[in-house]
């Protein structure tokens, strides 16, 4: 919980200094990246949270991976090492883009679905998600065969659920209650 709010307390630092500089765009792609690269790599989450490591070696690695980001990121890594919070690296960058998108007024819709979302449907998607919120939408696809058809669709804290599976399980409860 702390490393949370810790977290939450860079990102906010970081997205008012990338919007004073103009450069919260690239900012937001950098910390994408990184999200997906800590988030995807058993290693690297390893050594971010390693006790061993000195910190200095940590900040080498990231900056080693991430060589090509913008000043400011390379400032945010350089801050974490001296507070010596560089585990939390990774919350922070999702903290960033959450914080971004909202700024943008944009909301990110997942859709679980059987198979992969063609673009016709993703277009569905986002006009019926810019309808019921009135906000511009990104659409990420997951793909989950155990709901044998038709869709889940999560929008911040609302999830409509139109799958299969749990039509299915509906009429199950119903019969066993019977």
């Amino acid at each position: 919980m702390a490393g949370e709010r810790a977290a939450i307390r860079y990102a906010k630092a970081l997205l008012s200094l990338s919007e004073e500089k103009n450069a919260s765009e690239d900012i937001n792609k950098d910390m994408a990246l990184m999200a997906e690269t800590i988030s995807k790599s058993k290693d690297l989450r390893f050594v971010l949270e390693s006790p061993v490591l000195q910190s200095s070696k940590k900040q080498g690695a990231i900056l080693a991976i991430f060589k090509d980001a913008n000043a400011l990121t390379v400032n945010l890594v350089d801050i974490l090492n001296t507070n010596k919070r560089i585990p939390i690296l990774g919350e922070v960058a999702s903290q960033y883009m959450r914080l971004y998108d909202e700024l943008k007024g944009i909301q990110v819709a997942t859709v679980t679905t059987a198979v992969a979302l063609d673009d016709v449907m993703r277009a569905k998607v986002l006009a019926k998600v810019k309808e019921l919120t009135g906000k511009q939408a990104e659409v990420t696809n997951k793909i989950d065969e155990s709901i044998l058809g038709g869709f889940i669709l999560r929008v911040g804290d609302t999830q409509y659920d139109a799958s299969v599976a749990n039509k299915l399980n509906k009429l199950k409860r119903e019969f066993t209650l019977n």
